[in-house]
């Protein structure tokens, strides 16, 4: 029975995998730039192009699908052209595992950066996650992976919650998860329940860290705790280096004669004529 399950659920993280054809990204990232701007401890989303991507962009209303943690070159592991492992991620099939900054290269991607991160904090986060490389996803949890076949309409309230589903085992990580405990660790605050208590000359804010199951990509974006960096601007930006294709147009036309040299010739043989 066990073994069944385990060949079923490979089936289905296969065809959970399959990029949709016809993906392009709208502003697809210039790679250099977001190789400068990264830094260890910077969160990476990414907008998918498998159908897993396009279930989870549905449950949780969002651009992005996936989420890495980017942690800086880790010792001993490099593509097949030397390029190094700098990202670590948890995937469907795969559990966790270390990937290169050229696997996105061509994805519309998005940095989110912890404010505040001490170095020491930011060191225990990278090095949790490090430490996690090689915990799979269990493939026999078939009703974990069975919430991503199908976008059936579900009420907003109840989203959050299918993307939750799952047996809660720390080995069995999704990549939201996995990073949302990598800072928990250091009690560095996401999108924490905030209770108030006290009385109301006295009010005082206790937060509360949600469960790690509960987060999804779309969390480091909009977190209150987390800053936006564009490797556009952090690299230098100014607009009036910009090559506008519209602008090299007039000076195209005004190579061009407003009349027909051969027919200005001919007026001018006229002219002498007369």
């Amino acid at each position: 029975m066990s073994r069944m399950l385990d060949g079923v659920g490979r089936l289905i993280a296969r065809y959970l995998q399959k990029p949709v054809h016809g993906y392009e990204p709208f502003t697809p990232s210039d790679p250099e730039a977001l190789r400068y701007s990264l830094q260890p401890g910077d969160v990476l989303l990414v907008e998918g192009n498998n159908r897993i991507a396009g279930v989870i962009k549905y449950l949780t209303q969002s651009t992005w699908s996936h989420s890495s943690l980017y942690v800086g070159p880790i010792a001993g592991r490099t593509t097949a052209d030397g390029e190094p492992h700098v990202l670590i991620e948890a995937n469907v099939g795969e559990g966790v595992v270390s990937a290169p900054l050229s696997k996105y290269r061509r994805f519309h991607t998005r940095i989110c950066r912890p404010v505040g991160l001490t170095e020491a904090d930011c060191t225990i986060v990278c090095g949790y996650a490090v430490e996690r490389i090689g915990f799979a996803y269990d493939l026999k949890n078939i009703i974990d992976l069975m919430r991503y076949l199908l976008p059936l309409p579900v009420p907003q309230r109840w989203r959050r919650r299918l993307i939750a589903l799952g047996s809660g085992d720390p080995t069995r990580l999704i990549c939201s998860g996995l990073i949302a405990d990598a800072f928990r660790a250091v009690r560095y605050p996401i999108l924490p329940k905030i209770k108030l208590t006290g009385s109301r000359q006295a009010r005082e804010e206790i937060l509360e860290i949600r469960h790690s199951s509960l987060y999804c990509p779309r969390d480091f974006d909009i977190s209150p705790y987390f800053n936006v960096v564009k490797p556009t601007i952090a690299r230098g930006f100014d607009y009036k280096t910009l090559q506008w294709a519209d602008l090299s147009r007039p000076l195209e036309r005004a190579q061009i004669p407003l009349v027909p040299q051969a027919a200005a010739a001919d007026d001018d043989a006229e002219v002498m004529a007369a």
